[in-house]
């Protein structure tokens, strides 16, 4: 298996530990294998608490992380981001944290196995949970039980796939499907040929919108955006990593909409003004520089927005 790489890592450090004082608590709502943790610890911070639902991440971000732990300088528990709150709360932080980050991407380690079922490039079960102890639905349920029009919205939704009716036809006409290697297949062949070929797998975007369907993608990152500003003491700052238009679009105007002063109506004396939360500072979002993605392709599609709170 190859070595996870944290995308943006240096960036994520700059953003969370630049122009302030040093960080005492910070937490890493996506631990994965622990990269970005490592280097927040060796640049400084206090204490970091780290996340993950992924049972396996958690086994290695343990044994990487294990100098830290035994120092009292990092703490991993297996919680989603999306109980961020109760993480804090658990570990006495019930007065809020000075950073954040959260790295939405599917590392390295869950494309590598096959038996997760994220890609198609090894053949394996069509899976694709995050956490598969969870008992959740994967992605086998929805292609070989789901009707053609729910698939085709699935991709269409989460995918944005411009060919999301003829692959759902196609998916419902060929299915069952058991492997991810049968389902690109098909895929593939449902998709006509236009022009010269891109170097994009046709089944990218499908892989995409089951794995958001399956493991609520989305519906989880705008959950967590608002607990998370709110969590963040003055000067604490939140940094995510988003990898498609989707999830940055919701990170893009949650931060907005926390950095807007909303000034009740003449009249209206039951609404009263709302200072803002904070201010964006990353006009534009912070994207990997050109030796990064030669190294670690996965990082050439990540953006990197920050927030802090005032």
């Amino acid at each position: 298996m190859a070595a996870h790489l944290p995308v943006l890592r240096d960036e994520v450090v700059s953003a969370l530990t630049t122009g302030r004082p040093m960080p005492d608590r910070v937490i890493d709502g996506t631990l994965g294998a622990g990269g970005h943790t490592a280097a927040l610890i060796a640049a400084g911070v206090g204490h970091v608490l780290g996340l993950d639902v992924d049972m396996q991440a958690l086994a290695i971000a343990r044994e990487r992380l294990s100098a830290g732990v035994d120092a009292g300088r990092a703490t991993l528990q297996h919680r989603s981001y999306t109980d961020i709150a109760g993480a804090a709360a658990e570990i006495g932080w019930t007065d809020g944290v000075d950073g954040i980050v959260l790295d939405l991407g599917v590392s390295s380690m869950q494309v590598d196995t096959a038996e997760r079922g994220f890609a198609f490039k090894k053949d394996g079960p069509l899976d694709m949970r995050f956490d598969p102890n969870s008992g959740g639905i994967m992605a086998a349920d929805i292609v070989n039980t789901w009707d053609e029009r729910e698939i085709a919205d699935v991709l269409y939704r989460w995918g944005e796939e411009r060919e999301a009716r003829r692959i759902a036809r196609a998916i419902v006409a060929g299915r069952p499907f058991t492997s991810t290697q049968s389902l690109a297949d098909a895929v593939k062949k449902a998709i006509p040929v236009r022009g010269k070929p891109s170097p994009i797998h046709p089944a990218t975007r499908t892989f995409q919108a089951l794995r958001i369907a399956v493991n609520d993608e989305l519906a989880s990152v705008e959950r967590v955006l608002p607990v998370a500003i709110h969590l963040l003491r003055p000067g604490g700052r939140l940094a995510v990593i988003s990898f498609h238009s989707l999830e940055d679009r919701i990170v893009k105007h949650a931060f907005r909409d926390a950095g807007l002063e909303i000034t009740a109506l003449p009249g209206m004396q039951s609404m009263p003004t709302q200072a803002a939360l904070g201010r964006v500072l990353t006009r534009k979002p912070i994207e990997a520089s050109g030796s990064e993605i030669e190294r670690n392709p996965r990082s050439r599609s990540a953006k990197l927005r920050v927030f802090e709170r005032s």
